[in-house]
């Protein structure tokens, strides 16, 4: 089965930047579309950024788009997410998904599409 990993999380100031990182183990995830969800305390969790198995095509959602980069080593099984000019707003677990669907073109960014999610890291941005 499919087992995924996040790392990356902590604390840090406005303005300042981490790279959270998505290991998969159980089987390679080169042809699934990968997404970056988050969870802030009383909201739902959402989609911020999700890549296709090739590589070639991104989502990402407004409140992140020109700060986050979502990138992925298909050689090393891992996802990344660079995300620079944090905000307070950022704050939330965040968490690496795999869709279900083997489509190396395809990427999708609802949570309904993602059937392998990892345990979240914690990412806390004080102003």
């Amino acid at each position: 089965q499919v087992q995924l990993g996040e790392s990356g999380g902590g604390l840090v100031q406005a303005g300042d930047s981490l790279r959270l990182s998505c290991a998969a183990s159980g089987r390679t995830l080169s042809r699934n579309a990968m997404g970056w969800f988050r969870q802030a305390p009383g909201k739902e969790r959402e989609c911020v950024a999700a890549i296709s198995g090739s590589g070639g095509t991104t989502y990402y959602s407004d409140s992140v788009k020109g700060r986050f980069t979502i990138s992925r080593d298909n050689a090393k099984n891992t996802v990344y997410l660079q995300m620079n000019s944090l905000k307070p707003e950022d704050t939330a677990v965040y968490y690496c998904a795999a869709d279900s669907y083997r489509n190396p073109l395809r990427v999708r960014w609802n949570r309904e599409s993602y059937d392998y999610w990892g345990q979240g890291t914690q990412v806390t941005v004080s102003s």
